[in-house]
């Protein structure tokens, strides 16, 4: 098992709610996607705004995740919304 977390700066912080809704939108639709969650930030000072944490069956299902057509639009769409972006991968 992989897990995936990514962590965002937003732009603007009012597009927190509109950058979630993106995210959770591809729960169950990306085969080797096991799991994710998307959280808003509310620690003070912290220079995150959102977080996602996902799960997959191992490092193969998450290169396909990268260009899985449902994942494609939501990282376009996500990315015009961030100023920053902080990546973590590991084997479980």
């Amino acid at each position: 098992m992989v897990k995936h977390i990514v962590l965002w700066r937003l732009k603007n912080k009012a597009d927190a709610a509109r950058v979630k809704q993106e995210l959770e939108s591809m729960r169950g639709k990306i085969p080797g996607l096991l799991g994710l969650e998307v959280g808003l930030n509310f620690a003070e000072g912290s220079p995150v705004d959102i977080g996602l944490y996902s799960e997959f069956e191992d490092r193969t299902a998450l290169v396909a995740y990268a260009d899985h057509p449902v994942h494609v639009p939501v990282k376009q769409v996500v990315g015009a919304l961030v100023s920053d972006r902080w990546v973590l991968d590991y084997d479980l």
